[in-house]
């Protein structure tokens, strides 16, 4: 931590036309970035395949998604104070090279346990290279290219989580779902040999003595602990146990009194609030902390993390949900998914392309409100779109909207939140809020599991029974299906008559098909909830700057 005080604003720097260099590290910086945000999304599409293959559950199939989330939110405030301590370009690099160790442990990964922890491997990367990336960038530039550099950063962001289903689909399509890790490794060396040249060395100032040991620990069982229990939830049952949870040797039974969803639920509360105050006696005792608490007295730091929290929330269900809806109900293609999806990579580059002449006329707070009422309209036409027969054009339309508002959003969001925090503190600041976006996306997908499994549960009977399948051989339908995250539906469809079912396959099938889309219905209805708050932060956003 330094001693600078927040209310020193980096932002009064006099520009500095920074040399052509600077631009190089910015465009590795941003590969770096775009590699581990582009991972984050890649692998949903390629899910159906490593479900069938692996044979994951639906637990699982959110575990590969939220894990990588979970410890990213869990590790960052860590790895930017050590950024900031020992070198933001050295555990960048560092960063790079742990990822692609973790990415090619995921490609040859042959069950969901091997998987889940390749996937911590590479998320204990992406903690080192993402706050890496911003505070240096923070640190570079001044002025309005600083801005026009924060510009780069965030549309990078939105435009490798909207690209990320296209790739994974061509990947998994015209190869296989290992691909979508392997291709990690030539662009791994070829940033890290880049950055070595390019990126300059930067650090903070004023560091107090000691390490925060105890608060790295609270921050990381806090998130953790909040994560697992909305995942876990649906399945193990929200206060009466539904089924056994086995971790190693260790059993917490089905017939204990309680769940232990709430327990961790209790968990994540106290640690949380015992991270808080830990930290609140750190600063008392000028002892060195995790997260400097004086930053939040910034009104822009403090409304722009509540907004880009609740945001990665709604994107993230978002890009959680509808590969398994586009797969399973519509019996699309992994590549057609991909194509499908990829409508939002139009909207986001070329709002992406017009945030800053936007930004220039509005302010960059008005132009996350713009963006972010875009979202909505985008999501909510989406939820209305959706059935069991909806063409895959007819769901791209909405989704080029809600690309367009991401692309705003995002290009113009991380500018706004950083805006007042002084260089000396960068690290930190762009730790806490590339934090606060992961613990969104981690939440996000699952919620989004969370409200699909919930909706699953009622929509799949009342499909069955509304095509007379309501025999002991409908609840084994609907719970398979619903364990398998919608696999089933596709192997029914593959196999016809041949199946199991026999002449009952196809309605079978379309019952399927059409509780799975109601469920999605619900699981966006969720994400339209979480970008409305970000939406009313935004509102305040807005305000704070006219004031």
């Amino acid at each position: 931590m330094t001693e600078a005080s927040p209310r020193a604003s980096a932002s009064t720097d006099e520009p500095t036309a920074p040399p052509r260099k600077a631009w190089i590290a910015l465009a590795v910086l941003a590969a770096g970035l775009g590699m581990i945000v582009l991972d984050g999304t890649i692998v949903g599409v390629a899910l159906p395949d490593i479900i069938r293959d692996l044979k994951l559950d639906l637990t699982d199939a959110q575990w590969v998604s939220s894990l990588y989330a979970v410890l990213l939110a869990a590790l960052l405030l860590s790895t930017g104070k050590l950024a900031d301590r020992f070198g933001r370009k050295r555990l960048f690099l560092i960063g790079i090279a742990v990822f692609v160790v973790g990415s090619v442990w995921a490609a040859t990964s042959g069950s969901a346990g091997v998987l889940i922890g390749a996937r911590a491997v590479q998320a204990v990367g992406a903690a080192m290279i993402m706050p890496s990336t911003l505070s240096t960038v923070n640190a570079t530039f001044r002025g309005r290219y600083r801005a026009a550099a924060f510009g780069v950063w965030g549309a990078v962001i939105s435009g490798a989580a909207a690209i990320g289903p296209l790739v994974g689909g061509a990947l998994t399509q015209y190869a296989s779902w290992q691909w979508v890790f392997l291709v990690n490794l030539p662009l791994g060396l070829a940033i890290f040999a880049l950055a070595v040249w390019a990126v300059p060395e930067t650090r903070g100032s004023g560091f107090r003595r000691g390490a925060d040991v105890d608060g790295a620990l609270l921050s990381a069982i806090g998130f953790g602990s909040l994560v697992f229990a909305v995942i876990e939830g649906p399945d193990l049952g929200w206060w009466t146990p539904k089924a056994d949870l086995s971790i190693g040797g260790w059993v917490w039974p089905k017939t204990a009194a309680i769940s232990i969803v709430p327990v961790c639920l209790a968990v994540a509360a106290v640690a949380l609030t015992l991270f808080v105050v830990w930290e609140r006696h750190r600063e008392r005792v000028q002892r060195d902390a995790l997260l400097d608490l004086t930053l939040f007295r910034l009104r822009t730091f403090s409304w722009g993390n509540v907004t880009a929290g609740t945001v990665a929330v709604g994107e993230f269900a978002l890009i959680f949900v509808l590969p398994l809806y586009l797969t399973a109900s519509l019996g699309l293609s992994i590549m057609q998914t991909g194509l499908v999806l990829a409508a939002m990579a139009i909207g986001a580059f070329a709002s992406g392309a017009a945030a800053r002449h936007l930004s220039a006329r509005f302010g960059s707070p008005g132009t996350v409100l713009i963006g972010l009422a875009l979202e909505v309209a985008g999501v909510v036409v989406l939820a209305l779109t959706v059935t069991s027969s909806t063409p895959g054009w007819l769901i791209a339309l909405p989704l080029v909207v809600y690309g367009l508002g991401l692309g705003l959003a995002s290009a113009q969001l991380t500018g706004t939140v950083l805006r007042d925090v002084p260089v000396g503190v960068s690290g930190q600041g762009s730790a806490t809020q590339s934090t606060v976006r992961q613990i969104g996306t981690a939440l996000g997908t699952a919620f989004a599991g969370a409200a699909l499994s919930v909706s699953l549960a009622q929509t799949l009977p009342a499909a069955l029974d509304g095509a007379h399948i309501t025999d002991a051989a409908a609840t084994q339908l609907a719970d398979a299906t619903r364990a398998s995250a919608g696999t089933l539906i596709s192997q029914l469809r593959a196999q016809g008559s041949a199946s199991m079912l026999g002449p009952q396959t196809d309605a079978a099938v379309q019952a399927l098909s059409a509780g799975f889309a109601d469920a999605t219905r619900w699981s966006l209805l969720v994400a339209v909830g979480f970008l409305v708050l970000g939406l009313v932060g935004a509102v305040r956003l807005r305000r704070l700057e006219r004031d």
